[in-house]
C-alpha cells in the first residue's frame, strides 16, 4: 500500500512553478482562461499580437506619463493571455524604468513574444 502512495503522490516542485510560464506564454494559464477552446485562444492571442505591438509604438514616442499608462494597460493584457515574461517588463517600466535600454529589451520580448504567437496560429 505504501508503494501506491508513492507511485502515484504528485511530484514536489517549488510554489508558483510551472513548465509552461518558461515560454512567452503560458499555455495552460491561456486555456483556463479560455477554457480549453482552441479557437478562442488563438483569436485572444491574435488580438493581444496586435496590442502589444500598438503599445511597443505608442511607448517608443510617449513622453513618461505616457509610457507609464501603456505599460499599464500592457502589463494588464499581457497578464490576461499569460505572457509573464512581457507583463514582467511592463511592470517594471510602470514603475519608472522607461530609459532607452529597457525599451530595446521590452522590444525583443514583445518580438518574441508575437514570434511564439504566429508559430502557434500555423
Amino acid at each position: 500500500m505504501a508503494s501506491y502512495s508513492i507511485a502515484f503522490a504528485a511530484p514536489e516542485a517549488p510554489k508558483g512553478y510551472s513548465p509552461s510560464a518558461s515560454k512567452p506564454i503560458d499555455l495552460v494559464h491561456l486555456a483556463r482562461q479560455t477554457m480549453g477552446d482552441r479557437t478562442v485562444e488563438l483569436e485572444v492571442l491574435k488580438i493581444f499580437a496586435r496590442q502589444a505591438r500598438q503599445c511597443l509604438a505608442e511607448l517608443s514616442s510617449a513622453d513618461q506619463n505616457g509610457r507609464v499608462a501603456t505599460a499599464h494597460r500592457l502589463k494588464g493584457a499581457a497578464e490576461a493571455v499569460g505572457a509573464f515574461p512581457l507583463s514582467k517588463f511592463a511592470e517594471e517600466m510602470e514603475a519608472g524604468a522607461c530609459d532607452a535600454a529597457h525599451l530595446a529589451k521590452m522590444t525583443a520580448v514583445i518580438t518574441e513574444t508575437e514570434n511564439f504567437i504566429n508559430r502557434l496560429c500555423r
